[in-house]
Parts: structure tokens; C-alpha cells; sequence
């Protein structure tokens, strides 16, 4: 049963990402597009992929994956996704610089623009805590905040992004995975907050002995 049970959660999560991934790369707009574009638009599909990988991997919910092998692979994830955002960025900077500066400058008419820059600099402001938090001398819990504040809005400001670009991604297979990342991080920031609770309990009550 335990097997099974493995088996069939990441078969979950391979079809979770790969069918909307699948479903892009037949849509008839890419008929339409040069090849920088659609890499830049499939590094943006990616990276929403990975946005329901992290919560899976920090609230131990992947089988294989749970505590230490867990964080060290939610670490190795978190900068897959930091590089796939700047090739998504980076890409679209190459097709159209000015809508990129507008989007940038936070002029852009399009409604999608803002969601998506302010993800982007929460995704590399919680880089830079990760590398500099030992320099700075982050106690754990300060860390702690930071990274789930900085993640919800990564969550939140993806989603809605994604949500309201109306490009190649199909509409239902994006909408499951998006509702699947905002139920994923919901459930993770619910269940850490759950245990550090008891955590604080346990060691008033030693302290109380």
C-alpha cells in the first residue's frame, strides 16, 4: 500500500504540472511566435510549476522528500525557480524592451504586469536573505517570517499573474494548477505554523518544570 501510495502522489504531481505544460505546447499561438518568445513563455510555465513544488517540499508532503532531504531540495528548487524567472524576464526583454520597462516601472497597461514584477522581486529579495542571512546574522525565526511573508506574496502575485495573462497556457488545466499551488501553501503555512505552536508549548512546559 505504501508504494502504492507513493507512486500515485508523484504521478499526481507529474501530471499537476505536465498537463498544463502540455497543453501550452500545442496552442496555436506559438505558430505565431519566435523562439525567444516561447522560451521566455514556457520559463514563466515553469516557474509556476515550481511554485507547487516548494510548498510540497518545505511542509514534507513529497514521499522521499520529507525533513532534511526536504529543505535541501526546497533550496536547490527555490533557485531553479529564480533562474527560470530571469530567463522568462530576460526573454521578454528581448522581444519588447518597452513593454518590459512599463511593466518594470509599474506603467504597464496590461492588468497582469504588476503581479508578476512584484513576485518577481519577492522570488530575488528571499534569494538574497538565503544568502545573506548567515552575514547578517538572521536569527531563525526573523528568517523564518521573512521567508513565509515573501512567499505568499511569490504565491499570490503568480497566481494572479498567470491567471490573468491570456496567452498559450490553457485556461482549466491553468486554473487546476494554480488553485493546486494556492491550496499547497495555504495547507504548508497552516501546518508550520501548527507545529512551531506545539514546538513553543513543549518548551514553555519544560521551562514551567
Amino acid at each position: 500500500m505504501r508504494s502504492v501510495r507513493v507512486t500515485l502522489s508523484w504521478a499526481a504531481l507529474v501530471v499537476a504540472v505536465g498537463v498544463p505544460m502540455a497543453a501550452a505546447a500545442m496552442s496555436p499561438q506559438l505558430e505565431w511566435r519566435g523562439p525567444v518568445y516561447i522560451l521566455a513563455g514556457f520559463a514563466g510555465i515553469v516557474a509556476l510549476g515550481l511554485a507547487l513544488v516548494q510548498p510540497l517540499l518545505i511542509g514534507g508532503y513529497l514521499p522521499g522528500l520529507s525533513g532534511y532531504r526536504g529543505r535541501r531540495a526546497h533550496h536547490w528548487i527555490g533557485g531553479a525557480l529564480g533562474v527560470a524567472v530571469m530567463i522568462h524576464v530576460a526573454g521578454l526583454w528581448i522581444t519588447s524592451p518597452p513593454d518590459m520597462i512599463d511593466a518594470l516601472l509599474f506603467a504597464s497597461p496590461t492588468p497582469f504586469s504588476p503581479f508578476g514584477v512584484i513576485a518577481m522581486w519577492a522570488i530575488f529579495a528571499v534569494a538574497l536573505l538565503a544568502v545573506l542571512r548567515r552575514r547578517w546574522e538572521l536569527r531563525p525565526r526573523t528568517w523564518r517570517m521573512a521567508h513565509m511573508v515573501f512567499a505568499i506574496i511569490i504565491v499570490a502575485g503568480s497566481v494572479v499573474h498567470s491567471m490573468l495573462v491570456e496567452g498559450t497556457m490553457e485556461t482549466v488545466s491553468k486554473a487546476a494548477l494554480c488553485a493546486l499551488i494556492l491550496g499547497a501553501t495555504i495547507k504548508a503555512v497552516a501546518d508550520l505554523r501548527l507545529w512551531r505552536k506545539r514546538a513553543t508549548s513543549r518548551e514553555e512546559s519544560v521551562v514551567q518544570r
